[in-house]
C-alpha cells in the first residue's frame, strides 16, 4: 500500500463524538469517558481535512483597519432593560449586538423573567421585541404573560424549533431584543445530530451570534444545566457568547440569584437579586431583610453576620440548635451552610474553649431566607450561634461577626471587610466583631458602630458577652 493510499484510509477512517459534551473517543464506547453519559457516542461523519498545513491566500478584507481613535464607542453603549437587578449584573443594559447566556434549573423562573424583560424593553426602548419558544406554544406564552402583565403592543410572540424559521421572523419583525427559549430546542438544517446535541447547539449558537453582530440586535439565549449545576452542552458555547448569567434559586424560598459568570461590558463577579411571588418575579435591590428574623426579647443560638455575593454585602444570620445528648454519633445537619465547615468549627470550640461539649450532641444548623453562606467569612458567627445555643446566652441583637475561624482558634482575615461594615452599619448594628488588622483606620462612615478586632475564639466569645451584657436591652 503507497502512502498515499495509507493516508486516504486515514482520512476516511470513522471518527466518533460524543453528543453531550463534545469529547471525541478513538473508538465507539457504550458510555462516554469524559462526562459519564451512556449512549452518547455518535459517528460523526467529519473526515480529517488533508492538507491541513497548506497557505492561505489573503483577500481584500470588507472594511479595512483603522485607528482606534477614529473609532465610536457609541454603537456599545448598554440600552437598560428597566429591570434594576438585571441591569446590575449587565453592567448597566443590553449592548445592541451582544449575546448573552442564561443558564438555570428547570422551574427556577428563567421565562418569567426574560419575559418581563421582553417587555421593558418593548415599552422604553423605541424597538421591537421578540420571543421565540421552543418549549411552549404562544397560547401557553400569552397566559404568563397575562400573569405577570407583560402585554405590549411591540412585543411579539413565535413558537419555532427551526433555525431557518427564527431567521425569517428577525427579517419580519426586525427586534431590537431576541429572546431564544432555549437554544437546547433549536435545531440548524444541514447539521448532524439531534437538538441539543454538541454539533447542533454549537451551530445555532455561532448562527444567532452572527446575526446579533451584523444586525446590532441584543440576544438572550436561555440554556439548561447538567445535574452538576454547569451549562449543558459544549463549553465552546460559553466562549462565543459574550455574557454568561447563572439564575439560582431554591424551590422552596422565594429568593432568586442572578450570578455573572463572565461579562465583556462590565465585571463578571455581580449578583442580582429578586423574589418571586404570584405575580411574577421583582428586583430587591435591598435584599437584607430576607435574611434577618426580628425578635420581640433576645434568643440564644443566632449571630449575625455579612456575606459577600459577588461584589454585594448581605446581612445573613445564622441560626444554632443544641440537642439532648445521644447515644453514638449525634446528627450534624445543615440549611445552607458548609457542612464540613461546621464540623470543623464544632471541633475547635470544644478544643479551644473548654466550655462546650458537644462530641455527643446533636447540632443544627441554618440560615434565614434562603440564602447559601460557603465562604470561611460566616465561621465566626457560626461558631457564636453554637456557642449562643450551647450556653443558653442570647447575642446582643445589634452584633455582627465577621471572620474564617482556624484549627488553632484563631480568627483569621478575610476580604472586603470595610464593605461590610458600612452595610451592616447602615442597617443600624452597633457592635462588630473582626479579625485582627481588619478594623478601619476612620469610623466616620459607620455611625458610631464600634468595631471590636478579636484575635481568637476565646476572645471572641468574651467581647460578645460583653456587648450583650452592655446592651442587652436594645432591640434591631
Amino acid at each position: 500500500m503507497t502512502s498515499s493510499t495509507r493516508s486516504a484510509a486515514k482520512a476516511s477512517r470513522p471518527a466518533y463524538v460524543c453528543d453531550a459534551c463534545g469529547h471525541q473517543p478513538p473508538k465507539w464506547l457504550g458510555r462516554c469517558p469524559e462526562c459519564g453519559e451512556w449512549g452518547s457516542v455518535i459517528e460523526s461523519t467529519v473526515t480529517t481535512p488533508l492538507g491541513a498545513g497548506r497557505v492561505v491566500s489573503s483577500r481584500m478584507p470588507a472594511e479595512p483597519a483603522r485607528p482606534i481613535a477614529q473609532i465610536s464607542a457609541a454603537p456599545a453603549k448598554a440600552v437598560p432593560t428597566n429591570v434594576g437587578e438585571l441591569d446590575r449584573v449587565l453592567g448597566g443594559g443590553l449592548v445592541p449586538g451582544a449575546v448573552v447566556l442564561l443558564a438555570g434549573e428547570p422551574g427556577v423562573g428563567k421565562s418569567t423573567l426574560l419575559l418581563d424583560v421582553a417587555q421593558q424593553w418593548a415599552a422604553h426602548s423605541g424597538s421591537a421585541s421578540l420571543v421565540v419558544s421552543g418549549e411552549e406554544s404562544v397560547s401557553q406564552v400569552r397566559l404568563r404573560a397575562e400573569r405577570l402583565g407583560a402585554l405590549h403592543e411591540k412585543l411579539y410572540l413565535a413558537s419555532e424549533s427551526d433555525l431557518s424559521a427564527v431567521m425569517g421572523h428577525l427579517d419580519a419583525v426586525k427586534p431590537g431584543l431576541l429572546v431564544l427559549d432555549s437554544v437546547q430546542t433549536i435545531s440548524a438544517p444541514g447539521t448532524e445530530g439531534v437538538p441539543g446535541g454538541v454539533t447542533q447547539v454549537r451551530a445555532v449558537t455561532a448562527a444567532l451570534v452572527g446575526v446579533a453582530k451584523e444586525r446590532g440586535i441584543a440576544t438572550v439565549l436561555v440554556g439548561h444545566v447538567t445535574k452538576d449545576g454547569q451549562v449543558a452542552g459544549p463549553r465552546v458555547l460559553e466562549h462565543l457568547v459574550d455574557v454568561v448569567l447563572h439564575f439560582e434559586g431554591d424551590k422552596h424560598s422565594s429568593l432568586r440569584l442572578v450570578r455573572g459568570v463572565k461579562n465583556r461590558f462590565g465585571a463578571a463577579d455581580e449578583v442580582g437579586c429578586f423574589e418571586m411571588h404570584e405575580g411574577g418575579i421583582a428586583s430587591l435591590p435591598d435584599p437584607s431583610g430576607l435574611f434577618l428574623t426580628r425578635y420581640a426579647e433576645p434568643v440564644p443560638g443566632t449571630c449575625v453576620t455579612v456575606a459577600m455575593e459577588g461584589r454585594r454585602a448581605l446581612v445573613t444570620e445564622v441560626q444554632a440548635l443544641i440537642g439532648a445528648e445521644v447515644q453514638g454519633s449525634p446528627r450534624r445537619t445543615v440549611s445552607g451552610l458548609d457542612s464540613a465547615r461546621l464540623a470543623m468549627v464544632l471541633a475547635v470550640l470544644e478544643r479551644r474553649t473548654k466550655q462546650l461539649k458537644l462530641y455527643n450532641r446533636e447540632v443544627f444548623a441554618a440560615t434565614v431566607g434562603g440564602i447559601r453562606l460557603t465562604e470561611p467569612s460566616a465561621d465566626l458567627a457560626m461558631a457564636l450561634a453554637v456557642a449562643s445555643g450551647g450556653l443558653d446566652l442570647a447575642m446582643a441583637p445589634h452584633l455582627v461577626a465577621i471572620g474564617e475561624v482556624g484549627l488553632t482558634g484563631e480568627i483569621r482575615r478575610v476580604g472586603a471587610v470595610g464593605r461590610r461594615l458600612a452595610e451592616a452599619s447602615r442597617l443600624g448594628f452597633k457592635v462588630a466583631l473582626v479579625p485582627p488588622g481588619c478594623a478601619p483606620e476612620s469610623s466616620g462612615s459607620l455611625k458610631g458602630m464600634e468595631v471590636i478586632e478579636v484575635a481568637d475564639l476565646r476572645s471572641a466569645l468574651q467581647s460578645a458577652a460583653r456587648a450583650s451584657a452592655a446592651h442587652g436591652g436594645d432591640r434591631r
